[in-house]
């Protein structure tokens, strides 16, 4: 998909990890603010349907609403102070909001820890999902990502994924309607995370 715009009504599979494989999130807090922008400038211009934060990579599987589901920066109160009380119809380009999450991210790291350069390794990769067997497979493979790398036994003891807010009740921005009309039903959901995805055919997908 290289680095081509995101498009109205798609779904992808967007990843990067640390330059040089530096890390991202160094103490809980990076976390915290990483999920807090990603509220802010993604909530209004996707579905998040999983996403997975690991140490120097992270994972999100979206899918990009169509452009007259997306409010205006009116409405969604984006703009900046010198906008306030101008009637503003622009709405925010799915692009430009990821460039707005990862630079303002970047900037806070930079500031936090003294440092300089670029954080990220490259502008974002993301590959567009085009069929619900890859789409199933994408949000699998974000949520196994910790258990893969041995730093939890189960997907239900990471913290930084998506994994637990889809499977309990509990208030998310997570779209998870949408994930379990996906899977079916979550009986399916877990199903599939303990034992479709362990199939050979899952990793050749990536």
């Amino acid at each position: 998909m290289g680095n081509s715009s995101l498009e109205y009504g798609w779904y992808y599979h967007i990843y990067n990890r640390g330059n040089n494989s530096e890390i991202l999130f160094k103490e809980m807090e990076n976390y915290m603010y990483f999920l807090s922008l990603y509220k802010k400038y993604i909530d209004p211009i996707a579905d998040t349907l999983a996403y997975c934060l690991m140490s120097n990579h992270f994972h999100l599987v979206i899918r990009v609403k169509e452009k007259q589901e997306i409010q205006t920066f009116q409405d969604l109160h984006l703009f900046d102070e010198k906008w306030k009380g101008i009637k503003n119809e622009r709405k925010p380009t799915p692009s430009i909001q990821f460039a707005h999450l990862f630079n303002t991210y970047a900037k806070a790291i930079n500031n936090r820890y003294k440092r300089t350069g670029t954080l990220f390794e490259h502008p974002f990769e993301r590959r567009a999902i085009e069929n619900e067997y890859y789409l199933k497979h994408c949000i699998a493979y974000a949520h196994e990502n910790p258990v893969k790398a041995r730093l939890v036994k189960s997907m239900s003891e990471y913290t930084w994924s998506s994994f637990n807010a889809l499977i309990s009740d509990k208030p998310t921005h997570v779209n998870r309607e949408l994930v379990m009309a996906i899977f079916g039903d979550k009986e399916y959901f877990m199903y599939y995370h303990n034992e479709i995805h362990s199939l050979p055919e899952f990793e050749e997908l990536f």
